[in-house]
């Protein structure tokens, strides 16, 4: 593909950039595009990855038959097979007549399956089916039906992250991804911000006949820093309400920080590094929720590991002066009094603790063992009550602080049963 049929491309579909990873991108979607082979698109949300189908589809054979996006996430696990496949009258409660479903009213053309890693384990068998035969069933019929239609589908987790904690069908992966799209967060593409910034404000300017908002050089760098969880749609929001609610179109570095969430430049939080030769150079992204737990729990384990040391020393030694042995060790023992009663102690190579109930000082110890908690759901609701206190049960903010999106983390707040 040319350089000038790329750009047309992009003029066509709204596409601003020139980053190497996105002109990739862009051109995996147009060599596979007159293919009937099934794509399976990667990034974070809000990175656009609807509209590489939209590409896909409009330049294929298919593209004067029907086309339809459908979130698999939004649909409720009971009804997603009759949304698919339709059902037969009768087959549940509220079936009081027939309905075809998407597979039987899109035949010939595309359907594009956002988020299809929250798709339930039996709906990716029926659709593991439909990949390999063709063929699916009613809900509620036993006659096997035909359908010939193009599968797009687009997540924005690590599928085979699911697949070995057996919340997705490894056979089903490996069907989808026959073509792989890796379309790059903009965080991967800071040479694109301020161009996509200019362009909002010029349409926003347009549409509420306002002047177009001017950045000073602070202000840009402050852009360019900002990390952006929430990608494109995030700074064509941002755009819209500065467009919309600033007096002063000049925009400085501080104007712009009111503007901003709650969410540090350079984020705090904690994250792995990720290899990117695994599996013989393609990248695999970890999920943001796990990013932070591990690390929390290294950086626990560190932490505990230093005081087992301490406390052991002091559990052999019941007699020794406290004083004596801060001397060695201040900066850990400096908050605690060794021989108060009360006080928490490792026992050695375990995971538990024991309380010295102060009981014999001089003579033997009174020993209570208490397990360790390193429950991960355990450690993940702590850590979500503890953002949506320091926010003020502010979702936006809670949900940029954990580094998650904000329907996991109502979806996480459900699931705890947390109070808001």
């Amino acid at each position: 593909m040319t350089d000038k049929d790329l750009q047309s491309i992009k003029n066509r579909y709204g596409i601003i950039g020139n980053t190497p990873s996105l002109n990739y991108a862009l051109t995996t979607a147009t060599q596979v595009s007159n293919t009937d082979l099934t794509v399976l698109i990667s990034g974070e949300s809000g990175v656009g990855k609807e509209v590489f189908s939209q590409i896909i589809h409009s330049l294929s054979t298919r593209k004067h038959n029907p086309f339809i996006a459908i979130n698999c996430g939004a649909i409720p696990e009971g009804t997603i097979d009759s949304e698919l496949f339709g059902h037969e009258k009768g087959s549940f409660t509220s079936a009081v007549d027939a309905r075809k479903g998407y597979f039987e009213t899109v035949n010939g053309g595309t359907i594009f399956l956002d988020e299809i890693g929250e798709m339930p384990l039996i709906t990716q068998a029926r659709l593991l089916r439909v990949l390999e035969t063709g063929e699916f069933i009613r809900v509620g019929s036993s006659k096997v039906q035909k359908t010939n239609v193009r599968i797009i589908a687009a997540t924005n987790r690590d599928l085979l992250q699911q697949v070995q904690g057996g919340r997705f069908r490894e056979d089903l992966y490996y069907r989808l991804s026959t073509v792989p799209i890796k379309v790059p967060s903009l965080r991967e593409r800071k040479e694109d911000i301020l161009q996509l910034f200019r362009k909002f404000c010029v349409d926003f300017a347009e549409k509420y006949r306002t002047q177009p908002v001017q950045l000073s050089d602070d202000a840009k760098q402050t852009l360019m820093q900002y990390p952006w969880p929430g990608n494109i749609r995030e700074l064509k929001n941002i755009a819209e309400q500065i467009s919309v609610l600033s007096q002063n179109k000049n925009i400085s570095g501080s104007d712009l920080q009111i503007f901003l969430p709650n969410h540090p430049i350079s984020s705090s939080l904690p994250a792995l590094a990720r290899n990117n030769n695994l599996n013989n150079g393609s990248a695999q992204d970890f999920h943001a929720e796990k990013e932070i737990l591990y690390q929390l729990f290294f950086d626990l384990k560190k932490d505990v590991t230093e005081l087992k040391n301490v406390f052991y020393d002091l559990a052999k030694n019941p007699n020794m002066h406290t004083a004596n042995f801060a001397e060695h060790n201040d900066a850990i023992l400096h908050p605690y009094n060794g021989q108060e009663n009360g006080m928490m102690q490792p026992v050695p190579n375990s995971g538990n603790y024991f309380i010295n109930n102060g009981e014999n000082k001089h003579s033997d110890h009174h020993i209570e063992l208490i397990e360790e908690t390193l429950n991960i759901s355990e450690k993940e609701k702590e850590l979500i009550v503890k953002a949506l206190k320091k926010h003020r049960n502010r979702r936006r903010d809670a949900s940029a602080e954990l580094g998650i999106s904000e329907r996991t983390l109502y979806r996480k707040i459900k699931e705890y049963d947390i109070e808001e």
